[in-house]
């Protein structure tokens, strides 16, 4: 075997995964920037955060197909292109319309990514390593998250410096755009590196270049092994074209109630509880515990490395302790962690004494701010109300943002505790262990057209969590929103404590068994 040279490729197919994880996080930092340029409402925000995901579920469903027939390589090339011209687009938009559209490009690109990269791993990698080389796209994943929130600190620091040189480039005036437009960078290192790989042996199989792709898998795992391979990859594409085609109506059978139940429970909780919510607004939420703009972005590089340590420890429990206990230890930490924050924001006031009101006298009218002396707010919706009513047009979100934020009396190291726990909790859950249980709990003939199912339905929530978030802050108030998201959690636990088996150990064979009742 020649385990460098595999390593070396699925490394850099892997980087799709990075692509996907930074392009799906790098609208956190921009949210608060493009709220006021565009004078967006508070849908529209959601729309514009959520539109990606929208995109790359319908794309999921179509990547496969065309990667059957143009190739897996090819789709992932054109992936690279679609993450650059996204980027750029989007950092260019001056209309709205023009941002969403940009946006869009870039979930084709993630929806291909999501799809495409695990599978070309998964085709040429050796039987023995395989698990832990597809493992890399997940890891990269997490690992593009952390780096779009590092990234944009970074580039919210230099716009606040007094190098000439960011004047120059106007990074003190367009931060936001710079924090689109520098995922170009490692979407061409992407495109460049993938003629560096071949095309996968499977598809060339499929295609009837059968020279080409016994000789791409005698240089992966050796003469020996890649004979053998071969001919099981031969007789499964043999068996593949005699198989019926599964029907969706199958999976609304009697004998499918209870894994599918399993199934869709799991995939709704894995959304319903917010993890998009705090992935794509991390700097949000974290302002609104009255931190600032440079803390909480920071605090967002932190939620960034605690989901990508705690996948780590999810990789490696996994098979140890088991899917079931996983996620009753990790749902029951979203509960408390979700309450701990709903707490924090509830028990917080708002009020404005006369410091603050000094202080946001050079950017606010000194006698409307006067109207707020020693006045004393239990939550945040009716402080911003009375911000509304006493300044009217004259104020936009941006500014209203600033007063909250001067006027926030809350123990914010409480909220920060309580997120980092919530990630912490979710990435050794319900993260990893959702689709490890969807390649268990299905039949095996039911399994591609099952986890399809399953995952528009996870999809679709995800959609819905990020387009209604900021409109939950507005209308509902920050406790409320995560009271929500721990009650959604609660519920999600009590029915898969019930209905879950455990899985580990199991064959595909007895969980078929155990799980579907004919």
């Amino acid at each position: 075997m020649n385990k460098s040279y595999i390593i070396r490729v699925a490394l850099i197919v892997a980087l799709g995964g990075f692509l996907m994880g930074f392009d799906a996080s790098v609208i956190s930092g921009v949210v608060r920037f493009i709220e006021p340029y565009f004078e967006l409402t508070k849908i529209q925000l959601g729309w514009a955060v959520a539109c990606l995901t929208l995109v790359a579920t319908i794309t999921m469903f179509i990547a496969g197909p065309i990667s059957d027939k143009i190739g897996r390589k090819k789709v992932l090339t054109y992936a690279a292109i679609l993450f650059a011209v996204s980027a750029l687009t989007s950092a260019i938009a001056t209309k709205f319309w023009f941002f969403i559209i940009a946006r869009m490009i870039g979930g084709i690109g993630v929806g291909a990514a999501l799809i495409i990269a695990p599978m070309y791993i998964a085709e040429i990698s050796p039987p023995k390593i395989r698990g832990r080389l597809v493992s890399f796209n997940q890891l990269n994943i997490v690992i593009g998250i952390s780096v779009a929130f590092f990234s944009n600190f970074l580039i919210l620091k230099l716009s606040q410096s007094d190098l000439p040189w960011t004047k120059s480039f106007q990074i003190d005036s367009q931060a936001w755009r710079y924090m689109l437009g520098v995922e170009a960078l490692p979407a061409i290192f992407y495109f460049i590196c993938l003629f560096f790989v071949p095309k996968s042996p499977r598809w060339l199989a499929l295609k009837g270049f059968e020279n080409k792709a016994l000789a791409i898998m005698k240089k992966a795992s050796g003469e020996e092994i890649a004979i053998e391979e071969f001919q099981a990859i031969k007789e499964n594409i043999r068996k593949d074209s005699e198989k019926k085609k599964a029907h969706i109506k199958e999976l609304f059978k009697p004998a499918m109630k209870l894994v599918l139940l399993i199934g869709i429970v799991i995939a709704i909780t894995q959304q319903i509880t917010g993890i998009n919510a705090v992935f794509f607004y991390a700097p949000m939420i974290f302002e609104q515990s009255g931190v600032g703009v440079d803390a909480a972005f920071s605090q967002a590089i932190l939620v960034g490395l605690t989901n990508l340590v705690f996948t780590i420890v999810a990789i490696w429990l996994i098979d140890r302790l088991g899917r079931k206990p996983l996620l009753m230890i990790g749902i029951s930490g979203i509960i408390i962690s979700m309450f701990v924050i709903g707490m924090a924001f509830k028990s917080a006031n708002y009020s404005l004494d006369s410091q603050n009101i000094t202080e946001l006298g050079k950017d606010f009218s000194q006698e409307k701010l006067n109207h707020f002396e020693n006045l004393v707010f239990d939550n945040d919706l009716e402080f911003r109300k009375e911000i509304q009513k006493v300044f009217g047009d004259e104020i936009n979100e941006e500014q209203e943002n600033k007063i909250v934020t001067s006027a926030t009396d809350i123990n914010p190291m409480l909220v920060l505790f309580g997120i980092i726990g919530f990630v912490a909790s979710f990435a050794c859950s319900l993260g990893p262990v959702m689709w490890v249980l969807f390649s268990e709990l299905f039949p095996n003939r039911l399994r591609g057209l099952a986890i399809s199912f399953a995952g528009t339905i996870n999809s679709a929530f995800s959609f819905f969590v990020q387009l209604v978030f900021p409109w939950e802050l507005a209308n509902l108030g920050n406790a409320s929103t995560f009271f929500i998201y721990g009650g959604f959690a609660l519920i999600g636990l009590i029915i898969l404590k019930i209905y879950l088996p455990e899985t580990k150990g199991k064959s595909l064979e007895e969980l078929e068994i155990l799980l579907v009742k004919n």
